[in-house]
């Protein structure tokens, strides 16, 4: 089960020129393909002098959602180097977007893999990198004699509270990390009166 990944925890950018064509690579942490539209068509709004924007990103902690695009580059010489760089770090919720400015000299499509990929590369090394769990929410509900036995699992078991309500019909609000989810339901469920209702985070 993957219940972790690494991803971006801030933007990071950098210049990469070669035989005067400029690279602009810029790199942005993302959770979903509606951030992704939002920010590329924000750069090339931005950069509309620019030759080409191209971009790749990955999302999810499976890495199943990925996509690369050339903007007008030969086929396979932008988007998919960029996404090269994003697989060798093996980072996933992130956007790699480079502008480039035509130099007047052509780089031929080795020169442009070339230069697509140390310009993804070095905005990737430009951010910092952090592993992301991937977390369950689940909510317990108990009545109120059984609380003792609730809490003494929520203090062995440790995951986070995020909310509590303890009346006559008690509900605990906890986050999880998803390999622990299972281990952490069946404790609860062998109770005899709670229910555990489990939602992804």
């Amino acid at each position: 089960m993957i219940d972790s990944y690494l991803t971006i925890t801030q933007p990071g950018k950098a210049e990469y020129s070669e035989k005067r064509s400029k690279f602009l690579a810029f790199a942005f942490p993302v959770t979903n393909t509606d951030e992704v539209k939002e920010l590329v068509q924000q750069y090339e709004k931005e950069y509309y002098d620019a030759r080409h924007v191209c971009y790749a990103y990955m999302l999810g902690a499976e890495r199943t959602v990925f996509r690369a695009v050339d903007n007008g580059e030969p086929s396979g010489t932008a988007g998919r180097p960029i996404l090269g760089q994003i697989n060798s770090a093996e980072l996933s919720d992130i956007l790699i977007i480079v502008v480039r400015y035509f130099g007047g000299v052509k780089l031929g499509t080795s020169g442009l893999i070339n230069a697509y990929k140390i310009a993804a590369a070095e905005a990737i090394q430009n951010c910092e990198v952090m592993e992301r769990t991937v977390d369950d929410l689940i909510d317990v509900h108990f009545e109120y004699p059984l609380m003792n036995s609730v809490m003494r699992i929520v203090k062995e078991e440790e995951p986070k509270v995020l909310g509590q309500s303890f009346e006559q019909d008690c509900v605990t609000h906890l986050r999880i990390r998803r390999r622990l989810t299972e281990h952490l339901k069946q404790r609860f469920e062998d109770i005899r009166g709670v229910t555990v209702d489990v939602r992804p985070a």
